[in-house]
């Protein structure tokens, strides 16, 4: 006779499945904890009760056959294993009830379950097959591998097959033994389709048929499935940068037609069959291939991107923090131009790039020389440091809340007598990156200017005081339309310079110490004043038509 142990411990997503009235056979049923997982949204335990309803309808009413299960009265109890029904003809209904009356509350003692249904059977000594369906492993220090092992030496006929059913690559290997040292076939599953497919395939060995016509081979779910890799062999490391796989129209002269579609990362698809274009994208990294599809086999094209794995981390210094405000650009002569700030992670093509750091004002160029699948990670080093520049109306005075210019120059003059001027901010503690070097710092409010020179040292921080020896005027002209200063001494021609000018009634200015003269207009009339302005204070002056 032939012998069939079943074992239900994943969702039992089964077609009709004929079970041959040639022996007897016994399901063990998992009825543990775990059953209460889901599967697009219903509890394994109700699709095993319905798979298992509609299977026992469809076998031959002479079929012997009984029920083991397991975990279904303790929780936590790795001996609650009974034989509910034993193993005789016409029991369908018996067990479809049994199972339906299931709690589903412990663990899972799969090796034990396995040798009390290989005991019960053993009594004919004839040929016995057990084919597991799971998607848990054992937890009750058992060992199915050692089970295998054992049965097969223990002098009957036995073989199991082992259907794993959305298990891990490891969790398969725990199980997978079992087949192997027995002498059967250990397929995977990970939806309902593929379960179907794979118990299929072993009923179909275990329990022949007299022969028929071959079935026609079922299509393809995937004829799609790339890979990236930096190099030959070189897979691209586990990050979270994604690789663009976009397949295209090719157009009648060979160029690139339309973008079809656009998967990442690890694609597994069906598309359909024709001939394409496909562009793998990796960051900055670019390959094109043709790509055909079919409707019966797979395409799974290694792509080898030629690339680099950079990771830099931009500092100031040797041994200073990385500087998130600094600037890392890439270049390449084969038009690569892009810009990453802080600790920069990317992969760029093999062969040389241009890097320039910028931290502020300073930088660095230099070139790096990639090989395919390389991994690089250092320190770029833009040397530099900091000058925090503050002015001042007179010594100990601060310029707080104004928005004087703070503009830096280089120290050394060109031949014409000006400094090249790198960079401008406003306000108080006007904070600057720069190279190590020689600088003066020119303050402007108003018409009062101020320089001081600084020297900067890489990795340091200077601060800069710069006293514009100056004061505010604050002038008042009732009815006026606009208030002029002027210096009060005329140079050679007569003419005063003119430090001050706004259309308004009440106006202040900021002005170097001095004397000063005041026009207020009012139409054709001109009123006048005069003031003396003090480094570090406020001289307030109204200025009245006659």
């Amino acid at each position: 006779m032939k012998l069939t142990s079943l074992i239900f411990t994943a969702a039992l997503a089964l077609l009709p499945l004929q079970l041959h009235a040639d022996g007897r056979s016994i399901i063990v049923l998992d009825a543990s904890g775990s059953m209460w997982g889901q599967i697009d949204g219903r509890a394994k335990l109700e699709i095993a009760r319905e798979a298992l309803n509609d299977v026992l309808q469809s076998i031959p009413a002479d079929t012997e056959l009984g029920l083991i299960a397991y975990g279904h009265r303790e929780k936590g109890s790795c001996a609650d294993i009974e034989l509910i029904v034993p193993p005789a003809a016409g029991t369908a209904q018996a067990i479809s009830d049994a199972a339906a009356n299931l709690q589903f509350l412990g663990k899972t003692p799969l090796s034990d379950a396995v040798r009390q249904a290989a005991s019960e059977l053993r009594s004919t000594e004839e040929k016995a097959t057990v084919i597991l369906i799971t998607d848990g492993i054992e937890t009750c220090n058992a060992d199915p591998c050692a089970l295998g092992t054992e049965l097969e030496a223990s002098g009957v006929d036995f073989t199991a097959h082992v259907v794993g059913f959305g298990l891990t690559e490891e969790e398969g290997q725990q199980v997978a033994c079992l087949a192997t040292n027995t002498g059967g076939q250990y397929l995977t599953a990970a939806d309902l389709k593929g379960l179907t497919m794979a118990l299929q395939s072993v009923v179909i060995e275990a329990a022949p048929v007299p022969e028929a016509e071959p079935a026609p081979p079922a299509p393809l779910q995937v004829n799609f499935a790339p890979t990236a890799l930096l190099a030959p062999g070189i897979a691209k490391p586990e990050d979270n940068s994604s690789v663009a796989w976009e397949i295209h129209a090719i157009n009648a002269d060979g160029s690139t037609g339309e973008r079809l579609t656009t998967e990442y990362n690890d694609p597994k698809i069906y598309f359909e069959p024709g001939t394409y274009r496909l562009i793998t994208t990796l960051d900055t990294v670019t390959q094109e291939s043709d790509l055909t599809l079919t409707a019966d086999s797979l395409a799974a094209p290694e792509i080898i991107l030629n690339a680099a794995r950079v990771i830099l981390h931009p500092k100031a210094s040797e041994g200073a923090e990385v500087s998130d405000a600094a600037a890392l650009n890439f270049t390449t002569t084969s038009g690569i131009d892009t810009t990453s700030y802080g600790t920069t992670r990317l992969y760029l093509p093999a062969g040389d790039v241009t890097l320039i750091g910028t931290i502020g004002t300073a930088n660095v160029t230099e070139t790096l020389t990639l090989s395919a699948g390389q991994q690089l990670e250092r320190d770029v080093i833009i040397a530099s440091g900091i000058a925090v520049v503050d002015a001042y109306y007179a010594e100990g005075l601060l310029m707080e809340n104004t928005q004087h210019s703070v503009e830096i120059f280089e120290a050394k003059k060109s031949i014409d007598g000006t400094r090249k001027s790198l960079t401008t901010s406003y306000g108080p503690a006007s904070t600057f990156e720069l190279s190590a070097g020689d600088y003066v710092a020119v303050v402007s409010q108003g018409a009062a200017v101020a320089e001081a020179p600084f020297t900067v040292k890489t990795g340091e921080s200077v601060n800069v005081s710069v006293i514009l020896n100056a004061g505010i005027l604050a002038v008042t002209a009732p009815g006026a339309n606009s208030i002029e200063v002027f210096e009060a001494k005329a140079d050679i021609n007569g003419y005063r310079k003119q430090v001050g000018f706004d259309y308004a009634t009440e106006q202040s200015f900021t002005l170097p110490e001095g004397d000063y003269v005041i026009e207020a207009v009012q139409g054709e009339m001109k009123a006048e004043g005069q003031a003396s302005v003090k480094k570090g204070e406020r001289t307030e002056v109204t200025v009245a038509q006659p």
